[in-house]
Parts: structure tokens; sequence; C-alpha cells
């Protein structure tokens, strides 16, 4: 866990917010990211991201009428890095606590100020061995089949086999959607891309 990719600006137990320290480069949408409560380690899947003014109800101007390319904006307007900010929410999906990997909520939220990482390749596989995380995902309010689709795209390209990866959790992902065979297929289908 190397990539150091924000801070935790609003917290509760089911999900937290992060303003990133790069402007425009939040994780992406269904990543494994990981901040910490004390010794607790806390897992969520990203949800969603924006970037905003810094001012609330401020909006944002129209400024490159006169530029050949948007980053032009921001070479001929350098503050603009510091009247915005990117930020990304991500659903609490499991936690570590006393070496142990949870697939539910943690006794606590994550502490404001609290760095986020964008977990490794390794940690995401670890953590979705067990797919016990996919309850709160496909209860997730919004945009909760398109959460679910693109979080195991990620987890998949995490592991060895990522077919076999796809098979066992489009099982599990039926037997928690017994009912709902039209959902169940939309899910599916996006998971394939």
């Amino acid at each position: 866990m190397v990539d150091r990719i924000g801070e935790v600006i609003e917290a509760s137990t089911g999900e937290f917010m992060a303003q990133c320290y790069e402007l425009h480069q939040p994780p992406p949408f269904g990543s494994l990211v990981m901040t910490k409560e004390g010794e607790v380690e806390i897992y969520g899947v990203v949800s969603g991201a924006t970037t905003t003014s810094i001012e609330p109800g401020r909006r944002p101007i129209a400024r490159g009428s006169e530029e050949a390319d948007e980053e032009g904006i921001y070479r001929s307007s350098p503050q603009l890095a510091k009247l915005l900010r990117t930020e990304f929410s991500a659903l609490v999906v499991g936690h570590r606590e006393n070496e142990r990997l949870h697939h539910y909520l943690p006794p606590r939220p994550a502490r404001i100020h609290s760095f986020v990482y964008l977990c490794d390749t390794d940690v995401v596989a670890l953590f979705s061995q067990s797919l016990d995380f996919l309850s709160i995902l496909v209860s997730a309010q919004g945009q909760a089949d398109e959460l679910v689709a693109a979080s195991l795209r990620h987890a998949a390209a995490a592991h060895k086999a990522p077919r076999d990866f796809l098979v066992k959790a489009g099982k599990d992902l039926a037997v928690l959607l017994g009912g709902e065979t039209n959902r169940l297929n939309t899910i599916l289908r996006r998971i394939r891309g």
C-alpha cells in the first residue's frame, strides 16, 4: 500500500468521503481503498467522485475560449488548482482488526484526516477471496448495480484466474438476488464489460 491518494474529510460507520491530493485524480469507480481508525484498517469500495469549487455555492466559470487545449486553462490560471478540489466517496465493505479480515462494518468510523490508500493487487486479491462484502454493495443506495459490476471487474483483475473468480462471484450474486433475475442479468452483462 504505497499509493496514498488523499485524506478522510467526512466519515460514518458505513462510508467515508476523502479529498484527493491531486486535482482530477480520484481512484477508479469500484476500486478498493483503505484508511484507518487507530489500529483498525477500514476497507471501502469507491462509489463516486466529484470535482467542485472549494467555496460552497460558488461554481467555476468557463475560462477556455482563448485556449488551444484544456491544459492551457490551468497553465494560464495556476490558481485553479487551489480553488478546486476532487473528492471521492467510499462505501465501507470490511475491516482488519487483530490481523483478522472481516467483511462487515467496523466498530467505529474512520478518523477525519486519516490517510487513504489505493489498495494494490495483492490486497485486493486477499480481500476478495471472500465475497461476503457483496451483500453490502448489492444493497447500496444509488448506482448499486454499476458499483457491484465495477468492483468485481477490479477484483477479478487482481486474481490469477479472473474467469474462475467471476464465475464464483456470479453464483454468489445469483443467491443474493434470488428473485431479481433482471437485475442479476444486468449486473452480469456489466461485469463482462
